[in-house]
């Protein structure tokens, strides 16, 4: 029997159970934020107050509850990809047992410790402080630096203070540095960038990357990488659908550090830099900017082209001379020896001549016009990526032109 709507009438509703909050998967704590760093500011509020969301979504949940509001805020908060977290500088101890766990990489600016560190697989670089930073300036910058997403840089989790050292959390990428993938000591004839395609996927994932940085990152027009080199550049295996992965370490680390800072001019000042991947007007000027960074590029591209070192001195034995060898100055004679023989013989002999020798002369062309003398002429990474793109899309179609598999895959594994 329908029931009619005098009997609907004396129905008693049953209430629906309200959602509840998603319980947090780790507590954000606001004490933790001002025992990192030990700089001067005017309240703890500052660096609680930087990370709140103060849209109108939030203004509607502290409207309810102070509790559930609270909990969901924290969430959120911990969900957001692009949210930085301040770590006390207690984690970054207990995660290295106290400094004395095993580095994993160690050189003249930088220690590292791979770690676990609230429940993720991490790398911790520790850097010193070139110049003292406001905790509201460090935050800022942080957060600006977290915001940036692409398949080819390493992401940074976060950051803590202690002293003199800041310790960058990033998330941690098996795989190889470029060097160790192009010059095994231990195996000088051996390469895991065995195959063209994968010199090529290579460049095309930095090329597409340094774009992101320069061009849609968001931060500003003018920011910088500073720190591009084989060594700083992760070959990775298995990720997607793509057999290899190349992505840039280090991004941001510069302005984390205060390697870089804003005259009076408006200029920025980088106090050192890497012998052999330093344009010549950043050599005289000590100021990078954009077109340093892609002087830079042009080298990894001609290194990743011929596996040659960016700068090396061997010694005659006769006179005891030290001579200075150059992966540009290589790539210059090579094209200048024209009809593509010279090309073909200093392209990396393991590739065994198994390459479109065109697409090769136009790759060591548009290395050696990254690293122009004249800053003005080197091409806007915009267009490098578009170009190399395109070479590779030539480099696949010749692939399966000739029969060879283009699903290629390699192996990171010590050999």
């Amino acid at each position: 029997m329908c029931k009619t709507k005098t009997s609907t009438d004396v129905v008693t509703p049953i209430p629906k159970p309200r959602n509840k909050s998603p319980r947090p998967s780790k507590t954000f704590s606001d004490s933790n934020s001002n025992s990192n760093f030990n700089f001067n500011s005017s309240s703890s509020s500052s660096t609680t107050n930087n990370f709140n969301i103060t849209n109108e979504y939030s203004t509607n949940l502290f409207s309810k509850s102070s509790n559930n509001s609270h909990a969901s805020l924290s969430s959120l908060r911990e969900a957001l990809a692009e949210n930085p977290h301040i770590y006390d500088f207690s984690e970054i101890r207990s995660a290295t047992n106290n400094f004395l766990s095993k580095k994993f990489n160690s050189s003249s600016s930088s220690t590292s410790w791979r770690s676990t560190v609230r429940g993720r697989d991490v790398l911790i670089s520790q850097r010193k402080l070139r110049r003292s930073l406001e905790l509201q300036q460090l935050c800022d910058r942080l957060s600006l630096i977290c915001r940036s997403h692409h398949s080819s840089i390493i992401k940074l989790l976060g950051a803590s203070v202690s002293g003199n050292y800041i310790y960058l959390v990033y998330e941690f990428v098996s795989g190889a540095n470029l060097t160790n993938c192009l010059r095994n000591e231990k195996n000088p004839s051996f390469t895991v960038l065995c195959t063209w395609l994968s010199r090529m996927q290579v460049a095309t994932d930095l090329s597409h990357g340094l774009d992101y940085i320069h061009n849609f990152s968001g931060l500003n027009s003018n920011v910088i990488h500073n720190h591009i080199k084989s060594s700083s550049i992760i070959i990775t295996e298995h990720e997607s659908e793509l057999p290899i992965c190349a992505k840039f370490c280090h991004f941001g680390t510069a302005e984390l550090c205060g390697e870089v800072e804003e005259n009076r001019d408006g200029k920025v000042k980088k106090i050192e830099g890497t012998r052999g991947y330093m344009s010549p007007e950043f050599q005289v000027t000590g100021i990078p900017t954009q077109k340093s960074d892609v002087y830079a590029f042009g080298v990894v591209i001609l290194e990743l082209l011929s596996g040659e070192e960016a700068l090396r001195f061997v010694i005659n034995e006769e006179s005891g001379e030290y001579k200075r060898i150059s992966v540009i100055e290589n790539a210059s004679q090579a094209v200048a020896g024209g009809g593509g023989g010279g090309v073909r013989k200093w392209v990396d002999r393991r590739l065994k001549d198994s390459y479109p020798v065109e697409v090769a002369e136009r790759m060591v062309v548009l290395g050696l016009q990254c690293v122009d003398e004249n800053p003005e002429k080197r091409p806007d990474m915009g267009k490098v990526a578009g170009l190399v793109s395109r070479l590779y899309l030539e480099s696949k179609t010749w692939a399966e032109r000739i029969g060879l598999p283009t699903d290629f895959s390699v192996s990171l594994a010590p050999r």
